[in-house]
């Protein structure tokens, strides 16, 4: 479960590599593009720029680079050529990258042209909350710790979070052990050791917590109706504390607030 120090400098770059593909992305303006255009280019980037492989193409028989997830759509939205962002959309963007073995998974939840204000703040609060959820990590705490972190703010700002996803270990495959939970009492759960890899990927709903899968097995959407938005990061357990593999020059500042948290 635990990665060795040559494992980590992989999965390190990895990460770096999947933190520049939403960088890329960040320069694009979406509107008016269709959820399939954009999975077409983050391919050529993560093949022709990057030199790696899209780690979800082809996994359990997918057959896309990425999960584009619009307004109630709570994760694995399918890209479509029929589905063209509008302004005062948001759309979860699911990411991973495979660079010589090892996996990085990240997301980021956009906001396409001018959003209605309460869209923001549930995004803005989805954000927050994965860090709360990193804040939590370091050697001796517990995967409790974190759920809890990530389910107060959540709560406390109004909002539900879904139990039926959660994060996961990552390595040489996609899903390895553990199971990280977006909720969870303090002090209960697996206790956490330096050179663990896992992900921390909290999805928030406007509405109630309870979601659907649709008709063509992948698309969960909220049973209400309500917008939910996701963040996620690739994170791992070091000495004194945790490193977010995946972060984004922009994060720097959110990384300095965790070292003063723990």
């Amino acid at each position: 479960m635990t990665k060795r120090p040559e494992e980590l400098a992989l999965l390190a770059e990895s990460g770096r590599l999947l933190a520049s593909v939403f960088e890329m992305l960040d320069r694009v303006p979406l509107a008016g593009l269709s959820t399939l255009q954009i999975d077409q280019m983050v391919e050529r980037f993560i093949v022709g720029d990057l030199d790696a492989r899209p780690a979800s193409k082809g996994q359990y028989g997918y057959g896309f680079v990425l999960n584009s997830s619009v307004n109630e759509v709570v994760c694995h939205g399918v890209p479509s050529a029929e589905e063209v962002l509008r302004e005062g959309d948001i759309v979860n963007l699911d990411i991973t990258l495979e660079k010589n073995g090892y996996i990085a998974d990240s997301s980021k939840t956009y906001l396409v042209g001018e959003v209605e204000p309460a869209a923001k703040r549930l995004v803005r609060t989805a954000y927050d909350a994965m860090w709360m959820g990193i804040r939590a990590v370091r050697p001796g705490a517990r995967l409790g710790d974190v759920g809890w972190a990530i389910e107060r703010h959540a709560k406390r700002c109004g909002y539900s979070v879904v139990r039926e996803y959660c994060g996961h270990g990552i390595g040489r495959e996609m899903h390895e052990e553990p199971q990280v939970l977006h909720f969870g009492k303090p002090g209960t759960g697996l206790v956490l050791r330096e050179g663990m890899v896992f992900t921390i990927e909290p999805m928030l709903n406007r509405g109630r917590r309870a979601v659907r899968t649709e008709a063509d097995g992948w698309t969960v959407v909220t049973r209400d109706g309500s917008l939910s938005a996701q963040f996620e990061h690739t994170v791992a357990v070091t000495a004194s504390g945790v490193s977010v593999l995946t972060l984004r020059p922009e994060e720097r500042g959110m990384v300095e607030r965790t070292k003063l948290v723990a």
